[in-house]
């Protein structure tokens, strides 16, 4: 054996392994961006869930403060400052002089997954 064999060995083995590093860094990038994309989601999801709760919260504090002028009036009110805060009036009643407010926020944080976000308020006077 010449030192040439060893030699035209190792051009052979590194003939043959061409492209096998791009492979495996398509497949980290591939692995980065999968990750990217579900943290996203769940960060669109987290907010949809405290936008919905902050529009139940307003809504319910509105609506209390009409709770004596009756339903209508008070799920009305509440239904306004849902639906100013991006939201969607799903439920709304009153229960003596509390009222009960469900808002609903629809978020898309992938093209293929929609999900609602729903979150449910009471306000009305202190009891004590």
């Amino acid at each position: 054996m010449t030192a040439g064999d060893g030699l035209r060995a190792n051009r052979v083995s590194a003939a043959t392994e061409r492209g096998g590093a791009t492979v495996c860094l398509l497949a980290v990038g591939l692995a980065f961006v999968l990750v990217g994309l579900f943290g996203a989601a769940i960060g669109a999801a987290r907010t949809a869930r405290q936008q919905a709760r902050v529009a139940a919260d307003f809504g319910a504090l509105a609506g209390a403060g009409r709770a004596l002028d009756g339903e209508a009036a008070a799920c009305g009110r509440a239904g306004e400052l849902v639906g100013a805060n991006a939201a969607r009036l799903s439920a709304c009643r009153l229960d003596g002089l509390d009222v009960l407010v469900t808002a609903e926020v629809t978020v898309t944080p992938l093209p293929w997954l929609t999900r609602t976000a729903t979150a449910t308020s009471r306000a009305g006077p202190i009891r004590g």
